[in-house]
């Protein structure tokens, strides 16, 4: 069992308890950012050690800034002295994205759309659709299709042989590009599909006995699987599936999740930025953060627009940030509560020694 179908047997499990697929994200974001909450915490009190060397760290590069290989050394002896790693704030980023991946990976995927692709979350009508593309349906005996769509084979196939022998799991070669259309595609009618008997990886003397195969055909534009028979004529395999229009729109609910995504996003950046300023940074440092806090957000929308992310997938990220932001403000007050009380004992710590001098 791979991980796409383990990440879609938690989340199932998920929505039989919650009651629906949209909650069933939404709770496997506080899991995740629940378990790396002390990530978190290490991460925003490595960005307070920053904020305090800071001042030392500048006054290295700027003495050593003409001997590149000496401020370098200097400022790697500085950060073992402070047992300070400078990356240590990029761990919870670089675990997120392998979560992040595989979350996109099993909401993109047929087996999701055939569990809950049609469910519905608040004002998102399915959250297995994208920005322009509704997802399709699958194995239900139509293919949804538009023209312009790419279709590829599936990897494998049952092969049936003449005397009635069957050979199944039979490696396809070259799937994304052995299946062709014949003819123009028009939706809403029967497409014929065909490809070569040289794309079955079996013995020559197999080959000339072959009289159907069961392959998968993927409309990769909406996702949608459905198992088709192919009959032989000649050197080729071809089968005639039923159609139906797949109908692009702009769907709007999806346009509002990366909105609402943006926009926490600005959020989260702006709360970490604010806590993380001060008097002493880099003006150039502050003017390059404030840019990223800018450009960043657009950058992403950007992206979203060119690759067709799932509202599903939206729907974590959105939730992710809103944590992110309460995480930042809840750890940044125990932070700065328990360097009050540190400064506090060491206030009373040097009154105390100074009394005892006076006493003297």
């Amino acid at each position: 069992m791979d991980f796409i179908t383990l990440t879609i047997k938690f989340l199932s499990i998920l929505a039989k308890y919650v009651g629906n697929y949209g909650l069933a994200i939404i709770l496997l974001t506080i899991i995740v950012r629940a378990a790396m909450w002390h990530l978190n915490v290490q991460q925003q009190r490595s960005m307070k050690m920053m904020q305090t060397l800071q001042p030392k760290l500048k006054a290295i590069q700027d003495r050593y800034q003409s001997n590149p290989q000496v401020m370098q050394q200097k400022m790697m002896e500085f950060y073992k002295e402070h047992k300070f790693n400078p990356m240590g704030g990029c761990l919870p980023l670089l675990i997120q994205m392998p979560i992040f991946i595989l979350l996109y990976s099993a909401l993109i995927s047929p087996q999701f759309i055939q569990v809950a692709g049609d469910q519905h979350f608040l004002f998102v009508k399915s959250l297995a659709t994208t920005m322009r593309a509704t997802a399709g349906i699958s194995e239900n005996g139509t293919l949804g299709a538009a023209k312009g769509d790419k279709f590829i084979l599936g990897n494998t196939a049952t092969i049936y042989l003449k005397d009635n022998e069957t050979i199944k799991n039979v490696k396809i070669t070259d799937p994304a590009q052995a299946l062709e259309v014949q003819g123009e595609l028009e939706p809403g009618k029967d497409a014929e599909f065909a490809f070569s008997l040289d794309h079955i990886k079996l013995k020559f003397s197999q080959l000339e006995q072959v009289e159907k195969a069961d392959v998968v055909i993927t409309n990769s534009n909406i996702r949608e699987n459905e198992t088709v028979t192919f009959v032989r004529r000649d050197g080729l395999m071809i089968a005639d599936v039923p159609t139906t229009p797949v109908n692009k729109t702009l769907h709007w609910d999806v346009v509002l999740l990366i909105v609402l995504f943006a926009l926490t996003m600005v959020i989260s950046q702006k709360i970490m930025m604010a806590m993380s300023k001060t008097d002493s940074a880099d003006p150039t440092q502050q003017a390059l953060q404030k840019s990223m806090g800018t450009f960043m957000p657009l950058m992403i929308i950007a992206t979203f627009v060119i690759i067709p992310i799932p509202a599903g997938v939206l729907l974590y990220l959105i939730t992710s940030n809103i944590i992110q932001i309460a995480q930042t403000v809840i750890i940044n007050k125990q932070i700065d509560a328990e360097q009050a009380k540190k400064k506090e004992s060491v206030n009373d710590t040097e009154l105390k020694n100074a009394k005892n001098v006076n006493g003297k």
